[in-house]
């Protein structure tokens, strides 16, 4: 625990101006970013007696190791860079909401020439017109089946509608009237853009009109006895209703507005947020963050702000942000949404009337939310805590080990040896934490040996970090004043942040950048998938880097015994042991990770073939190359000028395939193990001797020896 005191900058050090602040720890990890009107009067409430901050700030700033500082010109400047180094540097005691999944949209892609309907996930894409988000994948597609009765919009993938077009015959939407098939010319491509483009009003909500002139033509069809033609349309605007009641007017006015609600306690705050489009609710979704800051609710719905708008511009941030309370000051928000939006947004607490009843319901929603995730979350806290106190008292560790590297080594027969190292945080996954290691010490199958070299290489890195970090010397720090303080904090030469943060990027990115390094941090205990000798190499590789602070146990298959350095017997979890539980999963996420990555080099070694040596070859002229000659064989007794009438080959390209191809030797014939019947590489449509490997490379692995 650090003495705040011990790297608290001297007051005349710190500007009296608007900016952005960050706190690191030890290690250099950005563990809180903060903006400021006035940085000296922000800073000092940190640096007072420690009994006067709430237990969440107490924690920061005793976990922090120093506090540095950027000046910027205006506070929408600071809201914009906080948000960019929240987003960057991911800080611990930051607010965060999490998201447990991620919502689906109603997309047309009208970047295409025969735009499609579609549910979509992720991040946005340009030309794609989006609606939504909806709660549930479900709810769109019943949507989009009612409205293809008026609007028959092509919804197929790209796969089926290529084969379509192919055969010339519509997949069965088409022959049931539910699709106009464009893939078959039924319609031509600009009609089918209008069809699209009016699906989008209707959805954006421009629905009377539309009903108005349907109704019409029903009449007029029923006037000229056309009754079948009236019948249809009358169908059709009952589907168009039916779709329009699964999202009701909530507001009267036909408004464009989201409304966010939060619901808290002293841990938790879970938000709400209800998107509504011409006076209908489009979409919905919610967050939950720990409260890891003394944090009001205007700041909490500021920070749902920058998540929700930090992405987005144009239409897509509404006119109107309807909040339970407003962040302190509002005016940098408006104006930073107004920025967005590219025109002017009201940010605003409802008073009375329909808006505030809506956000009534929005309440309410965010309030179950809440308790439904407090519900959720005590079981689990519950049961990791109870996982990783298990594991220290099984292995007589001092501390829970909070922090979990697991290794594991895969291979086929002593082929592609690699290894695998994933890690676990407070008992849960750390993905960006992962990393693969190819065997490079040595060829062949040893095990015991491959696990000294990686766990070698990897905590070298690790002692690599430290010392260059002056962790060894005088610890961190990068200002002359005081440890820790920066005290060139300004833009510098830049004008604008926007041109702060590009200068700034490529040393940051380079050296004290705030984000975790590869192997700057070293776990609490170190999990290896093997039994004793597996867990001696480990033991011994970290004895020989003169590392006595990290713990090492290992995980046996066979009858899931926990082995320990320098012990003759395993020590043996109960089955029902949530310490065990967790070690499974640990133990099993390394072996995914690594047969993995096995496999995936595996691959990339049965598709080599003699054109991967030809050096700036890439793949699309080699594709090139098989498509125009058909195989390998073929390409190698073409001449050179034959070569040049390929597009994109040159004479000098074409000199140097002919000579790699005359070097290498005839790829070996393919077969078929099945029926021992030899594949001739000539034959129309393959590629033949381009992937230099023999059919087998596709036998089950069963069949061809196992993987470990």
């Amino acid at each position: 625990m650090a003495d705040p005191s011990s790297y608290r900058p001297r007051p005349g050090d710190v500007p009296d101006s608007p900016g952005v602040y960050r706190f690191r720890d030890e290690h250099r990890r950005v563990i809180y970013v903060g903006k400021a009107k006035s940085l000296r009067q922000r800073l000092a409430n940190y640096f007072q007696d420690l009994a006067n901050l709430h237990p969440r700030t107490r924690t920061m700033v005793t976990t922090a190791a120093s506090v540095e500082w950027t000046v910027v010109s205006t506070e929408v400047e600071a809201l914009q860079l906080e948000y960019s180094w929240i987003k960057e540097y991911d800080p611990r005691f930051n607010v965060k909401y999490r998201d447990d999944k991620s919502y689906p949209y109603l997309a047309v892609t009208m970047n295409e020439q025969f735009p499609r309907v579609q549910v979509m996930r992720g991040h946005k894409k340009k030309g794609v017109r989006y609606f939504g988000p909806y709660g549930h994948a479900w709810a769109i597609r019943d949507t989009v089946d009612l409205l293809l009765r008026v609007f028959p919009v092509r919804t197929c993938s790209a796969g089926v509608f290529k084969n379509a077009t192919r055969t010339g015959r519509p997949c069965l939407l088409g022959y049931i009237d539910k699709c106009s098939a464009p893939c078959v010319g039924r319609i031509t491509p600009e009609d089918h853009r209008e069809l699209a483009e009016e699906f989008c009003d209707f959805m954006a909500g421009r629905t009377g009109t539309y009903l108005r002139r349907l109704e019409n033509q029903m009449m007029e069809a029923a006037e000229e006895m056309e009754y079948e033609r009236a019948a249809r349309l009358r169908d059709d605007i009952g589907a168009l209703k039916k779709a329009m009641e699964k999202n009701a007017v909530v507001l009267a006015d036909a408004t464009d507005a989201d409304l966010i609600a939060v619901a808290e306690d002293e841990l938790e705050a879970a938000v709400q947020i209800f998107h509504v489009r011409g006076g209908r609710v489009r979409g919905q979704r919610g967050w939950v963050t720990d409260k890891v800051e003394d944090v009001t609710t205007g700041a909490l719905v500021e920070h749902a702000l920058q998540q929700l708008y930090g992405e987005e511009s144009g239409d897509a941030v509404p006119k109107e942000v309807l909040v339970p309370a407003l962040p302190e000051p509002v005016e940098p928000v408006q104006e930073w949404l107004t920025g967005r939006r590219g025109a002017n947004v009201s940010l605003r607490i409802p008073q009375r009337g329909d808006k505030k009843a809506l956000m009534e319901t929005v309440q309410r929603n965010a309030q179950q939310s809440l308790a439904l995730h407090k519900t959720r979350r005590a079981s689990d806290l519950t049961t990791r805590s109870r996982a990783l106190e298990e594991i220290a008292e099984a292995l007589g560790l001092d501390s829970a080990p909070l922090r979990i590297e697991c290794y594991d080594i895969s291979h086929l027969q002593g082929d592609d040896v690699v290894a695998s190292m994933v890690v676990f945080e407070d008992g849960l996954q750390r993905k960006s934490e992962y990393r693969r290691f190819q065997i490079k010490g040595f060829a062949g199958q040893d095990d015991v040996r491959s696990m000294h070299e990686v766990i070698s290489r990897r905590f070298r890195r690790y002692l690599a970090e430290k010392e260059r970090t002056g962790e060894w010397a005088d610890g961190p720090g990068t200002g002359t004043d005081g440890p820790g303080v920066e005290t060139e904090g300004t833009l510098g030469g830049a004008e604008t942040i926007t041109q702060a943060i590009t200068e700034a990027l490529p040393d940051t990115l380079k050296d004290d950048d705030g984000r975790p390094r590869k192997f700057a941090y070293p776990p609490q205990l170190v999990v290896v998938d093997g039994g004793q000798p597996q867990v001696a190499a480990a033991q011994r590789a970290l004895d020989e880097l003169g590392i006595d602070d990290i713990a090492v146990c290992g995980l046996a298959k066979r009858l899931e015994e926990v082995w320990v350095p320098g012990e003759d017997d395993p020590v043996v979890l109960p089955r029902t042991s949530e310490g065990l539980y967790l070690l499974q999963r640990v133990r099993d996420e390394a072996h995914r990770f690594a047969i993995t990555y096995q496999r995936t080099k595996r691959a990339k070694r049965f598709r080599a073939g003699p054109l991967d040596d030809v050096p700036g070859l890439g793949e699309t002229r080699k594709q090139a190359l098989i498509k125009h000659f058909g195989s390998v064989k073929k390409l190698r007794s073409a001449t050179i000028e034959q070569i040049q009438e390929v597009p994109g080959i040159g004479r000098k390209t074409a000199e140097t395939i002919a000579v790699a191809l005359a070097q290498a030797a005839p790829a070996a014939p393919a077969v078929n193990t099945a029926t021992g019947e030899i594949i001739e590489d000539e034959e129309p449509g393959t590629t033949g001797g381009f992937s230099g490997e023999p059919v087998t490379a596709g036998v089950p692995d069963e069949r061809r020896g196992q993987e470990t």
